[in-house]
């Protein structure tokens, strides 16, 4: 497990704050989209299917800047759509970084290469390019529905490299997930030297053109087990090893959808990114006037029986780590010794 120290340091600071004031409903992560549209087409997220006038929509910066500050959280991915095709990606990213902000740039990579090359960005512990990457070659370009993005995002991750940029990886497998190809993967990521791995499940948008790949409860599990027993002593994850264990099914956590709010060019979406189901005009709003107890596996919703995915149950783990000895020194002992 790896997150630089100052990061976490952040983080924890931030969570324990949180809860010495005895507030329940606090974010970890702002999900912050200022556009929807993107120059891929991949069959498992429903994002450019909107109408055409929707997907030319750009959120401001000023926006962008107000929803964070009303937020509060310390971390905030940048995600849409696809980033760099937003306009006002590199005064943005900017100005988070001048407020102290942990800033993850999800990418598939596409541009990364000749954005850098503009200076578009400049090197920063507060910015990091986290690619999406669903497999080697052959998975992820099946994944993207396009034949050579594997290539230019191996290629993209090499230059922020080389730049002295932080480069994570983020993975989402489906069904289809061979846990050996998987393993294989982690392999040659830790080999190009990205600082850490992000990996979870899928979860069947509502909008998504390829239903039937979505992982059921019980086959995340499995397949998680598969994939993550025995890790490699070299693999590092950009993850809680709470939320690791949580998908290998050693442990059993609620989902807490308000600890990755999401911000778009709608509004604040009610109740959590994966779920669209309106949306509110204030972040105070978001919290105060959704039914919580509606979401959830425990509630009943038949929307949220088979969902695992890390937006949702990373911010339970992370609050079971500072919330208990018991979580504390599982996540410390699954950081030091690197078994899940």
């Amino acid at each position: 497990m790896t997150v630089p120290a100052s990061q976490a340091w952040t983080v924890a600071r931030y969570v324990i704050g949180q809860k010495l004031r005895r507030r329940r409903h606090y974010p970890l992560v702002l999900m912050l989209e200022p556009l929807l549209r993107c120059n891929l087409a991949c069959a498992g997220c429903g994002k450019i299917q909107y109408p055409a006038q929707v997907l030319r929509k750009n959120m401001s910066v000023a926006q962008a800047l107000a929803a964070v500050g009303e937020c509060g959280a310390p971390m905030v991915s940048i995600a849409g759509g696809e980033p760099l095709l937003y306009p006002h990606i590199a005064r943005l990213v900017d100005e988070l970084a001048r407020r102290g902000k942990y800033v993850y740039l999800c990418t598939n990579a596409i541009l990364l290469k000749q954005k850098l090359e503009q200076g578009l960005f400049k090197p920063s512990k507060y910015l990091s390019f986290s690619v999406h990457m669903d497999g080697l070659a052959a998975e992820h370009d099946e994944s993207v529905c396009r034949d050579g993005v594997y290539e230019q995002a191996v290629e993209g991750i090499r230059e922020a490299l080389k730049r002295g940029f932080r480069v994570t990886t983020n993975t989402t497998l489906f069904d289809t997930a061979n846990p050996m190809r998987v393993r294989e993967f982690f392999d040659a990521m830790m080999e190009l030297k990205v600082e850490g791995m992000m990996i979870s499940p899928g979860y069947s948008y509502e909008k998504a053109p390829d239903q039937a790949h979505f992982l059921g409860r019980e086959r995340t599990k499995e397949l998680f087990a598969q994939v993550l027993s025995n890790p490699q002593k070299g693999w590092r994850f950009n993850q809680s090893p709470l939320f690791l264990q949580f998908l290998m099914g050693k442990r059993d956590y609620e989902c807490t959808p308000w600890g990755n709010p999401l911000y778009t060019i709608f509004g604040w979406q009610r109740p959590c990114y994966l779920l669209q189901e309106g949306y509110a005009s204030s972040f105070k709003e978001l919290i105060e006037t959704t039914r919580w107890e509606r979401y959830g596996r425990a509630s009943g919703n038949p929307k949220c029986a088979d969902c695992m995915v890390h937006c949702g149950h990373e911010p339970t783990a992370v609050n079971e780590t500072f919330g208990s000895v018991r979580g504390l020194a599982g996540a410390a002992v699954a950081t030091i010794t690197g078994k899940l």
